[in-house]
């Protein structure tokens, strides 16, 4: 029997969140926030955090710095449940953060890529990658160091068994190059947003992205904020709608669909079922500030679960 349900690859670092910001942010001014959160952050460890919350057995790979923030993401990341002895400590270096600012209709996110820029081969233990059902990879294109090795990475984990996930999340250079596609190759499941999934397919309209995508990797899953979200497996479409909730925060959301999708995946369940339990994860994730406090919360992420998922 694998160690792990699911091994995850990626960034680690923690989100600071300032609300209550103007709309418009006047240079030399000082703009006051009525509230702040810090959080654990990165799109690979609030993923691995509230799937493993879930039910998942997960390990994680990643590095972090040798600063009190590193300190902090781990800590988070074993109270949630997570194997973190895949996460290597470079003593020398400085833990990322991101500094998110909600406003209005959309929000700013400022990144230090901090320890991000310096994972690469020589931090991966392969027999602790491999030792798992699933493997699965957030961040791409911030990978800046181990993104040549992906490719080779992720076909090695498919010859060892594993079934694969990706989420690219967004590409900060905006250049969207062709690498990402030799490492669909070797994806059973690619999640991007409707903004990721048609810059990877070239177009401006999602439904042809979705068909475009749905060549690439056996099962295609387009997630659309609040217009829900859309799948293809071969000719086979499917949709699910968001939950009707009031969110509090969006921060982590995708990843938060990503963790309830895959739980269910890798339990074989129909991709219907899949979909819709991703969206309730999505759901509950915008109940509290940042991607992992609803989660956090056991007495108020068991009565959502309760409330919104099928038995």
């Amino acid at each position: 029997m694998k160690r792990f349900d699911i091994s995850v690859l990626g960034e680690l670092n923690c989100d600071l969140i300032l609300y209550g910001l103007p709309p418009g942010l006047e240079p030399e001014r000082e703009h006051l926030a009525s509230d702040f959160a810090l959080t654990l952050g990165s799109s690979s460890a609030i993923f691995a955090h509230n799937i493993s919350l879930l039910g998942s057995r997960v390990g994680f790979t990643s590095c972090i710095g040798g600063d009190p923030l590193g300190k902090f993401c781990v800590e988070r990341l074993s109270e949630g449940g997570v194997d973190v002895s895949g996460v290597k400590r470079l003593p020398s270096k400085t833990t990322g953060v991101t500094v998110i600012l909600p406003l209005a209709e959309k929000r700013r996110i400022l990144t230090y890529p901090g320890t991000t820029f310096d994972l690469d081969q020589t931090h991966l233990d392969l027999d602790y990658l491999r030792d798992a059902a699933h493997f699965h990879l957030s961040s791409f294109f911030l990978l800046r160091r181990l993104r040549p090795k992906l490719p080779e990475l992720f076909f090695q984990m498919k010859q060892a068994g594993l079934t694969t996930s990706l989420d690219t999340n967004d590409d900060p250079d905006n250049l969207w190059a062709d690498d990402v596609k030799a490492v669909l190759k070797s994806v059973d499941v690619f999640l991007p947003n409707e903004h990721e999934a048609c810059k990877v397919a070239g177009t401006g309209d999602v439904n042809t992205a979705l068909d475009i995508l749905s060549h690439l990797v056996p099962v295609i899953v387009i997630k659309c904020g609040a217009q829900g979200v859309l799948a293809k497996r071969g000719k086979e479409r499917f949709r699910a709608a968001s939950l009707p909730v009031q969110p509090v925060d969006a921060v982590g959301a995708g990843d938060s669909f990503n963790a309830g999708f895959l739980h269910k995946f890798i339990r074989r369940a129909g991709l219907q079922d899949c979909i819709e339990f991703g969206s309730v994860s999505a759901g509950l994730s915008t109940t509290r500030a940042g991607g992992t406090e609803a989660f956090r919360d056991r007495e108020h992420r068991a009565e959502f679960l309760q409330r919104y998922a099928k038995a």
